[in-house]
């Protein structure tokens, strides 16, 4: 009896004294070396001047086991022509995807995913259902879905970014034409846009400073205007890009060709408006039609019904 008390003890021991060392050595992980308050103040701060780098480096590491793990993940699934692969690396920088190993890490993602969906979905199946076609089709449903997992989360950041340059692009124009009726150059004004609405649009800002750094690096101003609308994907940035080459080549007015493009953006977005706005009634029928209709008709005819019950099951009975 002595025994088996001992042999309890000992191991409850052992289990609180593995549960304290890991908690302390988390402590002391998350702790930063037990570093002064004053330390750890300086490094938040140099982390908030450095901006996205500092946050880069912190994941560093992880951004390294991707980086070496992608490559062989990815090559069941590499693309057979370098067409295919300008397909796949266009899509990823619509998304904002543009470093050079973006295509790898995209297409190790994608098998990733699917032999975590196919090993998690068949183990719960064969659990479940036990080995038959119905499990085997519910493993193969549930990978597809998980191998489309990656491209339906580049297409959504795809498009909040388009939308975020769509809506922003007017008011950018606006300020491209004041910086140029002010007297500065093309150049000068986009970098004036990119640091004036880094806070409000940020995706175009970006943009725009890097069509800056390309045209600081010596790159010609046809060439970066036409890649900064092939980049995005936008229709509208096409356009303006188009627009801006043709003033260069034939030497016409930029602000004119700005304050047009913007009045045209202007009354697209008005129109998209109203075309939403006169969607609204057909879109409205449906939530009428399950809901609120249903609501109405039993706070209507629910006291009459009650009433008539009452009414009319005695006088039946009497009868």
């Amino acid at each position: 009896m002595l025994a088996m008390i001992s042999n309890t003890l000992l191991t409850q021991l052992a289990i609180f004294g593995c549960v304290a060392a890991a908690v302390w050595a988390a402590i002391e992980f998350l702790g930063a070396g037990g570093r002064s308050r004053a330390e750890e103040r300086l490094d938040e701060y140099q982390d908030s001047r450095k901006g996205p780098r500092a946050a880069a480096t912190k994941n560093d590491s992880m951004s390294k086991l991707i980086a070496k793990a992608s490559p062989k993940l990815s090559a069941p699934l590499q693309p057979k022509t370098a067409e295919e692969q300008g397909k796949i690396k266009q899509k990823l920088a619509h998304a904002g995807y543009r470093s050079e190993n973006a295509v790898t890490i995209f297409l190790g993602m994608k098998f990733l995913c699917l032999m975590v969906g196919f090993f998690a979905s068949g183990g719960t199946m064969l659990y479940l259902k036990g080995v038959n076609i119905e499990a085997l089709m519910y493993t193969v449903g549930i990978s597809g879905v998980m191998f489309y997992l990656p491209d339906a989360f580049v297409w959504i950041r795809k498009r909040g970014r388009q939308d975020c340059i769509f809506f922003g692009l007017p008011d950018a124009l606006d300020l491209m034409v004041v910086c140029v009726e002010a007297g500065l150059g093309l150049d000068q004004a986009m970098r004036k846009v990119s640091e004036e609405m880094q806070k409000s649009y940020a995706v175009l800002s970006d943009e725009f400073r890097l069509a800056n750094l390309q045209l600081q690096m010596g790159a010609a101003r046809n060439e970066v205007l036409h890649e900064l609308g092939q980049r995005t994907g936008v229709d509208d940035l096409k356009a303006l890009a188009a627009i801006l080459i043709q003033a260069d080549k034939f030497g016409s007015s930029v602000a004119q060709a700005l304050r047009v493009q913007s009045d045209s953006m202007r009354t697209r977005r008005r129109q998209m408006a109203e075309e939403k706005a006169a969607k609204t009634a057909v879109k409205l029928i449906f939530p009428l039609v399950i809901f609120i209709f249903p609501a109405i008709f039993v706070v209507l005819v629910g006291p009459a019904a009650i009433t008539m019950i009452n009414e009319m099951f005695p006088a039946m009975q009497g009868k």
